[in-house]
């Protein structure tokens, strides 16, 4: 485990962790000293669902994710959920802090991709990619913010994307193509409230902060999504940005939109390994991101 233990005696919860970015974040914070909730619909079976009109089951479970932080000395807690149940996701943030004891910090990462372009997309994929990426967010985040109030402090990391970004000029042919236009626009939305929230509860200290890959991340829920020959970088690099944005008072550090390997670049931390104990090579800028990419997230 990290000797650091940034984290030590607080509480967080991470949503879609059962496999992917989501259990690189919870790794990272439970080796941080984290007591971390590991939330998704997989308990102790890979979940299925429906993607490019068939449907796919896709490895991973909370309970592989809490064994590999227990194995690295870390405390975890299973709570299964389905985030696009009302109920399940109006009472999660309340039964994960029952559970645990309270939350200091939550992480919005659980996702839905499933890409088209405009002329040929579903409206009910464009109506659960906004549930997964805003509305979810949104509605954790109300509920988390009174039990960080009465904690005097908390953080929230909400996950962002390059793709946020408009598409380079003169448009790629990976732009021509299309087909990430409506998750983009979710995510530029997800970007803008994570930073008016911000302003507003800055005076509670209560951060709120983005971090997204600075380029993709291979993972078993986009690996379709993925050209096989594209770089992609270690989710290492984005657990470690995600650490960095909950342990600092938010007069220090929030509303920032940042990315995985610019953000550790410019301000000069250690990554370290998921469970804590190595550290990775410095991070360094990858030539093929989008150009108007913040190094400090600001």
């Amino acid at each position: 485990m990290d000797q650091e233990q940034k984290l030590a005696g607080k509480i967080a919860l991470v949503t879609g962790s059962s496999r992917g970015i989501g259990r690189a974040v919870a790794q990272r914070l439970a080796s941080a000293g984290a007591t971390v909730v590991v939330t998704a619909r997989s308990a102790d079976k890979p979940a299925g669902g429906v993607r490019f009109g068939q449907q796919q089951i896709v490895p991973g479970t909370l309970a592989e994710t809490v064994a590999l932080i227990e194995a690295a000395g870390g405390k975890a807690i299973a709570l299964a959920a389905d985030l696009e149940d009302a109920d399940q996701r109006d009472s999660l943030i309340d039964r994960a802090a029952k559970l645990a004891g309270g939350l200091d910090i939550l992480v919005n990462n659980a996702g839905f991709a499933d890409y088209a372009r405009v002329d040929q997309m579903a409206l009910h994929t464009f109506d659960r990619t906004f549930d997964h990426y805003l509305r979810v967010p949104f509605r954790l985040a109300q509920a988390a913010i009174p039990h960080m109030l009465q904690a005097g402090a908390g953080w929230i990391v909400n996950i962002g994307s390059i793709t946020a970004y408009p598409p380079v000029r003169p448009y790629l042919d990976y732009a021509r193509a299309g087909g990430d236009s409506v998750y983009a626009a979710s995510k530029a939305a997800l970007h803008r409230l994570t930073q008016g929230m911000a302003a507003e509860l800055v005076d509670s200290n209560i951060a709120v902060n983005v971090v997204g890959p600075s380029t993709a991340i291979r993972t078993p829920g986009a690996d379709a999504l993925i050209p096989a020959d594209y770089p992609c970088e270690d989710p290492a690099y984005l657990a470690q940005t995600v650490l960095e944005m909950c342990h600092l008072p938010a007069a220090e550090r929030t509303g920032l939109v940042a990315f995985s390997m610019h953000f550790p670049h410019a301000m000069g931390f250690p990554v370290r390994t998921l469970d804590g104990t190595g550290e990775l090579p410095p991070a360094e800028l990858p030539l093929y991101s989008h150009p108007a990419t913040s190094l400090d997230g600001l």
